[in-house]
């Protein structure tokens, strides 16, 4: 997701291009593709829907007109993608930071449920200690009420 996020969509003639391919020379290849057929010779792939059957009654500039503008919708659809593949990251970014916060709030609230768990039990102790010496005393009270009657 780093190279996607690298990426940069430029457009030249009219033509999105993707930085990573700035050693492909879109004229070059315009160049060969015409060459061949000049030549007579077709494309490799015959099979594929780039130029539908009726693009083999088109002339070669038609072709390439065809081919640069199909192209052109390839290279938009892939700046798209590129766009989404960007916002997802910075939604999963976004995501990360708050999943990483609430961990972090979740870590200290639980310190403080262990300190308040901690000072609950200690104040218990004290309360039963009080409750001790409370007891003791009112037998003692008990006592010396006795010996005074």
């Amino acid at each position: 997701s780093s190279k996607i996020r690298n990426m940069e969509v430029q457009s030249a003639d009219g033509v999105a291009v993707l930085e990573d391919c700035i050693g492909f020379s879109l004229t070059k290849t315009i160049s060969k593709a015409e060459e061949k057929l000049k030549k007579g010779v077709l494309p490799d792939c015959q099979d594929d829907d780039i130029i539908p059957r009726v693009g083999n009654e088109m002339g070669t500039e038609a072709q390439i007109r065809f081919l640069k503008a199909k192209l052109r919708v390839t290279q938009e659809d892939l700046a798209n993608v590129v766009f989404e593949c960007r916002k997802k990251d910075d939604e999963n970014q976004n995501l990360e930071t708050r999943l990483k916060d609430t961990e972090e709030e979740n870590t200290r609230l639980q310190r403080t449920i262990s300190l308040q768990q901690s000072q609950t039990e200690k104040y218990k102790m004290l309360s039963q200690e009080a409750n001790k010496k409370t007891e003791g005393l009112q037998q003692e009270v008990t006592a010396l009420e006795k010996v005074l009657q």
